[in-house]
């Protein structure tokens, strides 16, 4: 049994994620803005906090829940995300700021409060996108998000090293289109190839598994261009 920490858990890869760590006996502390769907779910194994991740008092909710009835983190899943899909010239500095903070600065600063209850074998995973790839195929309207999605992934580089004489491990999946409900707000007419439960099988197995065999590693998951 894990003690698993998953940002972004009212729909799409994350709410399966967390159903699935349930389902299979593990304990999962679910962190989303609206926590109603898991609420609704209402699993035995999930605690779900109200948690806005841009906002510092928040976060200490999480530290306190952690501290007082877990004292460990087996595996911390970096799931959420926001995407903004608009012509450079529109993109206002307030565009980039809000999603970077959910992106970028939320990673950081869950992952800080997360450290001292990470021990040896822990794993922090983070999902990326394609898009943060250097070198692979860009789409206009993502400047925000496909930037954002980069700094995260050398974040997370970084701290693989920072960690390594701890052996915390660090990895990032870079995702390919997923059909979730936020790629449909930002793309109404595509039809990704995978649904959101299909990624979570994969996320789940990569994230109990994956320390094994990689850390300060990016995986490509994608089948597909986009």
């Amino acid at each position: 049994m894990k003690n698993v920490v998953i940002t972004g858990t009212s729909r799409g890869i994350g709410f399966e994620l967390a159903k699935q760590f349930a389902e299979n006996g593990h304990n999962v502390l679910a962190l989303s803005r609206n926590t109603k769907p898991l609420l609704n779910y209402n699993h035995k194994n999930i605690t779900v906090i109200s948690v806005d991740l841009s906002n510092s008092n928040d976060l200490k909710k999480v530290s306190e829940f952690v501290e007082n009835n877990w004292q460990s983190v087996d595996i911390l899943i970096n799931n959420a995300g926001k995407l903004v899909n608009k012509p450079f010239t529109e993109l206002s500095s307030n565009d980039f700021l809000d999603v970077y903070k959910v992106n970028v600065f939320a990673v950081a600063e869950i992952t800080k409060i997360m450290i001292p209850y990470l021990k040896k074998g822990s794993h922090v995973v983070t999902v990326s996108s394609m898009g943060g790839i250097q070198g692979s195929m860009k789409f206009a309207g993502l400047a925000a998000y496909s930037s954002a999605k980069g700094a995260v992934i050398t974040l997370s580089e970084l701290l693989a090293e920072e960690y390594k004489e701890q052996q915390i491990a660090f990895n990032v999946l870079a995702l390919g289109a997923v059909q979730t409900e936020m790629l449909a707000e930002a793309f109404p007419d595509y039809q990704a190839p995978l649904t959101a439960t299909e990624m979570a099988d994969y996320i789940y197995n990569f994230a109990l598994t994956g320390n094994k065999f990689y850390n300060g590693k990016v995986l490509q998951v994608s089948s597909t261009t986009p």
